[in-house]
């Protein structure tokens, strides 16, 4: 696990341009460094040590030094593909993964991609031919951005280190801004930085003579059999999660995990056998927000150790400047605040830990997936019914059970599905932003993937877009840059390819069985866990901001940023005020709209108004 850098043209000062770059990501690898410069091309390489402690270091090269390679994640596969590639007459001067890539590149090129199993985003530049590749693994677990500054690509594995590149001029794009109010995230190829691209997951590119090419080479695609057999299935996926939890331990470094107490982290933490658990809790904000108690139960019968940390109000708070620093991008989602603070305290232990991100968007795990199967108490009734029933519930308080179903009920899911948030609406954000753009709306976003997936259930839609664009562009952004803002390696079992073969073809019906969400996963594992763990339900992240945006501190703090300078450049101050007051009164919740837009404007101070493109001054503005 690191942090890689570099450029691909005519740079003047290259070493310096290089360094700077590096300096920016030093926290994903602070075990060492290393550069490769050439008249046509610098790579930059900041380690964090984890396999071959001593050789493993990068740049790495092929026999004769003509391709160079930097590579930020880990093939757990690597043992395997080294031992065909020796057998082939490749010669290995490590015992690192990273090797394994340039070597697979000079034998198989493109087609070595699909014989990888891990995460990954690496690049390779051939000094012979000129030309530079670069790819990024099939789920979108480690990052990739890049941007041409002056006929010249720029790449890192943080915006950031982009940032620090002669020539470039800092500007945000709306676009995004528009499409982040509804999804919660970034959710285009170009992100919040006007012309710096995200290498989408499962692609890869080519620059060649200062043309760029990228293309896609992996979708994550359900295909559910109609006739699988429920025992058949349920030992495919057990078999399959043990040798993926197997593999992701390989590592010279102790491995530990993160337990929330719910299925999936305690399943990892039960098959790894880890013996250092990490859990956060909010203790003085009540049961629902306090998952420590369960964690801390699961870790004793196991006989591990369980490190739980409280986190406060005030440093919750405090903590937001630089979390959004360290995302590059505004995420809505405030789980990405206390994962910081876990990250944190495992970082004192270890260097990587299991994570359970994925299993839902792979099995099918979030309540909302439930939903079409509902929906077969009303879908009988006729449109017109529908849309007057829908009426009705539109006149009832938001927060009344039911009203949300009976509002969907009447509109088609690609009318109202984009995924597991849908933060404001249209006619919302009309009274917000001050100015719109020609950006689409987001179902006009998705409507090519609708016709794509139109064979398939209405869940088994949602799953599919989840998989496309919640899974990179929420769970996997904060997941990477959470944990390595601390220096600490996190990888995701859920998210193996082999995983993904087998819970790709579980049937419609077995996804959400009786009602229960991850259904065969459950039951699959059932014997690694007590019947309370296994039949657990979710509660994602819960994290209590719903309540303290009601104390009169942080209904003063929110207010002093909704007045300054960045909201009145975006956004009509007195809609957000509105918001917040309603919030504060109890009319409505107005949370999860109130943080997003916080979000950003947090993000917008870190990025644009306390920093002159300088490195030492952005980290003037957070706590590093």
């Amino acid at each position: 696990m690191c942090g890689i850098c570099g450029a691909i043209g005519t740079i003047n000062q290259k070493e310096r341009v290089l360094l700077r770059m590096m300096k920016a990501i030093a926290h994903r690898g602070p075990d060492g460094q290393d550069t490769y410069i050439t008249k046509d091309a610098m790579l930059g390489f900041q380690r964090l040590s984890i396999i071959d402690q001593t050789m493993g270091m990068q740049p790495m090269y092929n026999e004769d030094r003509s391709k160079a390679l930097v590579f930020n994640g880990e093939i757990y596969n690597y043992r395997n593909l080294r031992g065909i590639l020796k057998q082939k007459g490749h010669k290995f001067h490590s015992l690192s993964d990273s090797e394994v890539l340039i070597h697979g590149y000079e034998e198989y090129h493109l087609k070595l991609l699909e014989k990888l199993r891990g995460m990954f985003s690496f690049a390779i530049w051939d000094e012979r031919n000129k030309t530079f590749f670069a790819a990024r693994d099939y789920f979108g677990i480690k990052p990739f951005y890049y941007a041409v500054i002056n006929h010249t690509l720029v790449f890192a594995s943080e915006i950031k280190s982009i940032l620090q590149f002669p020539g470039y001029q800092p500007r945000v794009n709306e676009e995004a801004l528009e499409q982040y109010l509804s999804f919660q995230y970034s959710v285009l190829p170009e992100t919040f930085f006007k012309g710096i691209y995200q290498l989408l997951p499962g692609h890869y590119l080519t620059y060649e003579n200062q043309e760029l090419k990228v293309v896609r080479y992996f979708e994550p695609t359900l295909e559910p059999k109609k006739h699988e057999r429920q025992q058949g299935m349920l030992r495919d996926v057990r078999n399959v999660m043990y040798q993926s939890v197997r593999r992701h331990l390989i590592s010279d470094v102790e491995v530990g995990s993160f337990l929330s107490g719910g299925v999936d982290s305690s399943l990892l933490a039960a098959m790894s056998g880890c013996n250092k658990t990490f859990t956060v809790a909010f203790e003085n904000e009540g049961k629902k927000y306090n998952e420590g108690g369960c964690a801390k139960s699961f870790a004793d019968s196991l006989q591990i150790e369980n490190r739980r940390r409280n986190i406060e109000k005030e440093e919750f708070r405090e903590a937001v400047p630089s979390v959004m620093y360290y995302l590059d991008e505004p995420s809505g989602d405030a789980s990405a605040v206390a994962l910081y603070f876990l990250s944190e305290e495992a970082s004192k232990d270890v260097k990587v830990v299991l994570s359970g991100e994925g299993a839902d968007e792979i099995f099918g795990g979030y309540n909302i997936y439930l939903e079409p199967k509902m929906r077969r108490y009303i879908s009988w009734l006729p449109k017109k019914m529908r849309c007057r029933l829908a009426a009705a519930a539109q006149r009832l308080p938001k927060h009344a059970k039911g009203r949300n179903y009976l509002l969907r009920a009447a509109h088609k899911l690609n009318e109202w599905y984009i995924g597991n948030a849908y933060i404001f609406h249209e006619e919302e954000k009309e009274q917000l932003l001050k100015q719109r753009t020609t950006i689409r709306e987001p179902q006009e976003l998705l409507r090519e993937d609708y016709a794509r997936l139109e064979h398939l259930d209405d869940s088994d839609i949602m799953q599919s877009l989840d998989l496309k664009y919640w899974l990179p562009g929420d769970i996997l952004q904060k997941a990477d840059k959470m944990s390595m803002a601390h220096s600490l390696e996190l990888r995701v079992p859920f998210l193996d390819r082999d995983v993904f073969q087998v819970a790709r073809k579980i049937p419609h019906r077995m996804r959400t069985r009786h009602y229960t969400t991850k259904y065969v996963l459950r039951k699959a594992i059932s014997s690694y866990l007590p019947k309370a763990v296994a039949d657990r339900k979710k509660l994602g992240f819960p994290i209590p901001i719903r309540n303290w945006m009601k104390e009169e501190d942080w209904y003063e703090h929110f207010q002093q940023v909704f007045t300054g300078t960045a909201a009145a450049v975006y956004f009509h101050t007195d809609y957000l005020l509105r918001l917040l007051r309603e919030h504060k009164e109890g009319i409505e919740d107005h949370s999860r709209k109130i943080w997003t837009v916080y979000a950003f404007l947090i993000w917008y101070q870190v990025f644009f108004e306390q920093q002159n493109d300088s490195l030492s001054e952005i980290q003037q503005t957070v706590k590093m």
